[in-house]
C-alpha cells in the first residue's frame, strides 16, 4: 500500500515538474499566445492587433474599393500587398502613415485588377514592442461584360508620315477620360501627341503636323479593367509600335486632272488622272491611305449609287490597285475600262480618283507604278474639286481639322 502511494506521489511530482519546465521554456522563448494566456487567461489574436480591409478571403471586391491596413496602437513595421496566382505578379505601391498606425496605396496608384487574387502581409509592433504578423487574401470581381479597341496601324508596320493612330471601340464609351488616359502614344524623336474623340466609340491620336520620317512610335494600351461604361470593362493590356517611313504627299488637282507626287518634298512625277464627274464630285481635302488591295470588287449599291431597279450603277469585279482614302468609299485606283483619252482631260468617275491601268493590273501602268510606291499612312490631298471638304472622321482625315480644335476634342483637357 505504502509503496503504491509513494509511486503515485512521485508520478504526480514528475508531471508537475515537466509542466513547470514547459511554462518556463514558453516564457523564455517569448511565444506570444502562450504568454498572453498565462498573463491574461486568454490569447490575443493577430486579428485584434492588425485590421485589414477588405476582410480575409473576401470575394467579388470592387476594383475601386478602399484598401487599408490599420493598428490601434504601436506601429506598422511593414505592409506588402501583391497580386498572386497570376502570370502578371504585381505589387501595389503604398505607404505607411507618419504616425505608423495605417497603410494605404500611394496617391495615383493603379487601381486593383479585376478577376485577380491579392495577398496582404503585414507586420506590426504593439505599444510594448511585441511583434505580430497577419496574412490575408481577397479576390476582385469578375466582370461579365468587356470591350476592346480595334486599332490602326498594324503592329511593327512601316507607315507614311500622315498616319493617324485610330481606335474603334466595340461598345460606346461613357467614361472617355478614363479610356483616353489608359492609351499612351509616344514618339522618338519626341513630339506632342493628342487624342480626339469622334462620338462615343472612336478615338484618334496625332501630332500637330505630319510625323518626321524615321520616327518610332509606341502605343501603350492599358485598357484592361478600365470601366469604359457602367459595368463594361476593357480587356486589352499590350504595347504595339510602328515606324514612320519616307514622306510621300500626292496632290490631286481635280480641275487640271493631274496628280503631283512628292517624295520628301521633291516632285517625283505628275500623273494624269480622272476625278469625280460633275454630279458625283470628289471630296476636297487631305485624306490618308488606310487600305491597299491588289484587286477588289466595287459595286455602286454599297455606297448609294443605284439605278431605277435598285441595282448598282456599276459593278466591277476586278478593280486593280485599289487604295482606300475614306470610309465612305473614296478610292484612288487603277482604271482599265475608260478610254485613254479620259485621263488628264475629263472627270468621269463616281467620286474616286482613277489612274490609267490594265485589266488584271500592271506594274508599268500609272496605277501600278503609284501602288508600288505607296504606304499605308501616305497623304493624298485633293484641291479644286466642286465638292465640300472631307469630314475629319471620314477615314483617317483628321488633318483637315486645326490643331486647336483637335486638342479641344480630347477628354483630358
Amino acid at each position: 500500500m505504502n509503496h503504491t502511494a509513494k509511486s503515485a506521489r512521485a508520478g504526480s511530482a514528475a508531471v508537475l515538474t515537466w509542466a513547470g519546465l514547459l511554462t518556463v521554456l514558453a516564457l523564455l522563448t517569448g511565444c506570444t499566445d502562450t504568454r498572453e494566456a498565462l498573463l491574461n487567461g486568454k490569447s490575443r489574436s493577430d486579428r485584434d492587433v492588425i485590421s485589414v480591409f477588405p476582410e480575409d478571403r473576401a470575394k467579388g471586391v470592387d476594383a475601386r474599393t478602399r484598401l487599408e491596413v490599420k493598428v490601434p496602437d504601436g506601429r506598422l513595421e511593414s505592409v506588402r500587398v501583391r497580386r498572386i496566382e497570376d502570370a502578371r505578379q504585381q505589387t501595389v505601391a503604398g505607404r505607411i502613415a507618419p504616425d505608423g498606425l495605417s497603410w494605404r496605396p500611394e496617391p495615383g496608384a493603379a487601381r486593383l485588377a479585376l478577376a485577380a487574387k491579392y495577398s496582404v502581409d503585414a507586420v506590426a509592433l504593439d505599444g510594448a514592442g511585441r511583434r505580430s504578423a497577419r496574412h490575408t487574401t481577397f479576390t476582385t470581381i469578375v466582370p461579365e461584360h468587356r470591350f476592346i479597341g480595334y486599332f490602326k496601324p498594324e503592329n511593327r508596320s512601316t507607315v507614311g508620315t500622315g498616319m493617324i493612330v485610330s481606335f474603334s471601340f466595340s461598345h460606346p464609351v461613357a467614361d472617355r477620360a478614363a479610356v483616353e488616359k489608359a492609351i499612351r502614344v509616344t514618339a522618338e524623336p519626341a513630339v506632342e501627341v493628342v487624342g480626339h474623340w469622334f462620338g462615343k466609340d472612336r478615338l484618334d491620336f496625332r501630332p500637330r503636323a505630319y510625323w518626321e520620317p524615321g520616327t518610332e512610335v509606341v502605343v501603350d494600351i492599358a485598357l484592361r479593367d478600365v470601366e469604359g461604361a457602367p459595368g463594361i470593362y476593357g480587356s486589352q493590356d499590350r504595347t504595339v509600335g510602328f515606324t514612320v517611313g519616307r514622306s510621300q504627299v500626292s496632290r490631286v488637282d481635280a480641275a487640271k486632272h493631274t496628280m503631283e507626287v512628292r517624295r520628301d518634298g521633291e516632285l517625283v512625277s505628275t500623273v494624269p488622272i480622272t476625278a469625280g464627274a460633275p454630279k458625283t464630285t470628289t471630296y476636297n481635302g487631305r485624306m490618308v491611305v488606310s487600305e491597299m488591295h491588289e484587286v477588289t470588287r466595287m459595286n455602286g449599291a454599297t455606297v448609294g449609287f443605284t439605278n431605277a431597279e435598285g441595282k448598282g450603277e456599276y459593278d466591277i469585279k476586278d478593280v486593280p490597285h485599289a487604295i482606300r482614302l475614306t470610309e465612305s468609299g473614296t478610292f484612288l485606283h487603277g482604271n482599265y475600262w475608260a478610254g485613254d483619252d479620259v485621263f488628264g482631260e475629263r472627270n468621269v468617275s463616281h467620286g474616286c480618283i482613277g489612274l490609267r491601268d490594265a485589266k488584271g493590273g500592271g506594274g508599268s501602268t500609272p496605277g501600278g507604278w503609284f501602288f508600288d510606291r505607296t504606304l499605308i499612312g501616305d497623304v493624298v490631298e485633293v484641291v479644286n474639286s466642286k465638292d465640300r471638304k472631307v469630314s475629319p472622321d471620314n477615314g483617317l482625315s483628321g488633318w483637315n481639322m486645326g490643331w486647336k480644335k483637335w486638342k479641344a476634342g480630347s477628354a483630358l483637357r
